[in-house]
């Protein structure tokens, strides 16, 4: 298998990079909602969020990396059998999920630093506090970080039916 891509397939970058994206997501929701149902005596009440956000903050390093990758080893162009519209539809749809993972991430990333403290990374560094005290920073982030997750997780479900209808992941 082919390390970059090429006007025909995917190399094994992007798709390790596609398929572990992919994992960290639906983990770090599925994360996500059993650590908000946690009672107060719960072993996991303050591990589940360092988890949580300690993997999002990897996630969001790992898609920087994505992009980078996307701009050395460009994706193979849409399959010219396709209609106009799926092509200018997988278009919006594949930046809807860049634009949106970002975002989420960012929202948590705004939940987490509203009261000035930074974010500890699995206990080896920490991520500043950069912005903090907006007014009602922490609702209206985490507004959208609970929102735009659910679109999104739909959403990939929604990208993952088009790849089959339309034949696939290419291999």
């Amino acid at each position: 298998m082919q390390l970059r891509n090429s006007p025909a397939r995917y190399g094994w970058v992007s798709m390790v990079l596609h398929w572990g994206v992919a994992l960290v997501v639906f983990g770090l929701f599925a994360l996500g909602l059993w650590m908000v149902g946690l009672d107060y005596y719960s072993a996991w009440r303050k591990d589940a969020p360092d988890l949580h956000k300690s993997i999002g903050i990897t996630l969001f390093a790992i898609m920087l990396v994505r992009i980078v990758w996307r701009l050395v080893s460009p994706p193979p162009p849409p399959l010219a059998s396709y209609s106009r519209m799926t092509r200018i539809g997988a278009a919006f749809g594949h930046a809807f999920l860049y634009v949106g993972l970002f975002a989420v991430m960012i929202a948590g990333y705004l939940i987490s630093t509203a009261d000035g403290v930074g974010i500890p990374v699995f206990g080896l560094f920490e991520i500043p506090a950069v912005v903090s005290g907006l007014p009602d920073q922490a609702d209206t982030a985490g507004w959208v970080h609970l929102y735009l997750a659910w679109v999104l997780v739909v959403f990939a479900g929604l990208h993952g039916v088009a790849a089959l209808k339309h034949g696939g992941y290419r291999s």
